[in-house]
């Protein structure tokens, strides 16, 4: 287990400091060791007050953790004061560390001063030197570099002078700037671009914090510089992705999103298939359409194909019972997706679905069974539609919701020209939709 040692201020809200780093660094496999340079008081809105430590006492932790512990790396945020940079700069030196990660943090998110400014000049003069990376936003860079930063260019010009500061790379994040992200990469000879997704939240808070936190576990385990930036910038993506909406103001990222999506894609497989034995022992070869089946099931606030998995190569008929070519795999079927993910705008509880052959034999066998049945028109798709590939499913399954109180077990439809008809077996969970097919087929 790699070490790494957080010398940084404490968050009472829990979502950016001391706590944000911890989480990120234990999410990471990493062991996480502090030295805190300042308790602050503060929440979603607001710092109410800060209260720094002695800088003899941040040594004394560093002192405490290095002379038995050690370190494998150092990630450094807010140090507030000179005094406490020199203290810190003096321990690095002393203990020889060098793959030391520098958070220049100067302002909350709610644009509070957390470093006072007599301490950038011993920022740049005594932390930068002794840093493998430094990792400044825009606000944090321009004040650094003493120019506004509203372009790509002007993040390249920044990054030449930080690293003319002494250390030895720098990433210039991008968050603020308009359109998608783009993090800039500079170690002294050439520039690498990390281009990401913009997420409309509010709920950021702690993104500076878990960023150079996940750096550092990420540099600790052997990642170079550049891989561990790529490797941190998709790891915050997740955690603002999935990030908990807490407070009046800007609510924390939610740095346990990677590890929760790992294990639910890893619950929805084993529930699939699962559900698929059940289907086996049943016999229900005979409903298996001439385009084969799929079948889906969708992580808990799914929002794009990657987030459902299902069955790569479909699900075929042998003799009266089905074969699975393959294991479950998330964006497997962008068919199947598209309803689900459909389907989900109107109730998140209806995370699973699978086709079946249509027939009027088996829609009189859903309304003997009690089924909700509704149904679409292919021959009412609007020609826009028709024409945008895989749009169709996505058409029709809103055609039957936006009308609906509650989502129904079956939607089915009676094909077109060149389109082969279908039923679609809706349900909570793949236990669900199994118990309505095989009671349809039985």
């Amino acid at each position: 287990m790699k070490r790494i040692l957080i010398i940084a201020a404490s968050d009472s809200g829990g979502g950016a400091g001391i706590q944000a780093d911890i989480k990120a660094v234990t999410l990471l496999g990493g062991f996480a060791m502090t030295a805190i340079t300042a308790l602050t008081a503060q929440n979603s809105l607001r710092v109410t007050g800060v209260l720094p430590v002695a800088p003899e006492f941040v040594e004394q932790q560093i002192d405490a953790v290095m002379e038995d512990i050690g370190a494998d790396a150092v990630k450094t945020g807010m140090l507030f004061s000179a005094e406490i940079i020199t203290a810190v700069s003096r321990k690095l030196r002393h203990y020889g560390m060098s793959a030391v990660v520098v958070d220049p943090v100067m302002k909350s998110k709610a644009g509070d001063t957390l470093l006072q400014d007599s301490a950038i000049a011993a920022l740049k003069k005594q932390l930068f030197p002794l840093a493998l990376i430094v990792t400044p936003n825009l606000d944090e860079a321009s004040l650094l570099c003493g120019f506004d930063i509203r372009s790509l260019e002007r993040m390249k010009d920044a990054a030449r002078k930080i690293k003319d500061m002494g250390p030895q790379t720098v990433v210039v994040k991008g968050g603020h700037l308009q359109g998608d992200c783009v993090d800039v990469f500079y170690d002294g000879s050439a520039f690498a671009e990390f281009p990401s997704p913009r997420i409309m939240s509010t709920n950021t808070h702690g993104t500076g914090c878990t960023f150079a936190s996940a750096l550092a576990a990420e540099i600790a385990r052997g990642y170079s510089p550049a891989e561990a930036v790529q490797r941190a910038q998709q790891f915050v993506h997740a955690a603002i992705t999935h990030a908990v909406s807490l407070g009046k103001g800007h609510g924390p990222t939610n740095p346990y999103a990677p590890i929760a999506r790992r294990a639910g894609l890893w619950e929805c497989s084993v529930a699939l298939m699962d559900a698929v034995k059940q289907l086996q022992q049943a016999h229900i070869g005979h409903l298996i359409p001439e385009v084969q089946s799929n079948f889906g099931y969708a992580l808990e606030g799914a929002v794009t194909p990657e987030d459902v998995l299902a069955f790569p190569g479909r699900i075929i008929r042998l003799d009266n019972s089905i074969v699975a070519i393959s294991s479950p795999q998330p964006g497997a079927s962008q068919h199947i997706a598209k309803i689900i993910l459909t389907v989900l705008k109107y109730n998140q509880r209806f995370r699973s679905a699978m086709n079946i052959k249509y027939s009027r034999h088996t829609i009189e066998r859903c309304k003997t069974a009690g089924f909700a049945i509704a149904s679409f028109d292919r021959t009412q798709e609007p020609a826009a539609v028709k024409s945008a590939e895989g749009s169709t499913l996505e058409w029709g399954t809103n055609a039957v919701l936006s009308w609906r109180a509650a989502v129904p077990d079956i939607i089915f439809d009676t094909g077109d020209v060149g389109k082969e008809a279908m039923i679609r077996v809706l349900g909570t969970t793949p236990a669900d939709v199994a118990h309505k097919i095989i009671t349809i087929a039985t």
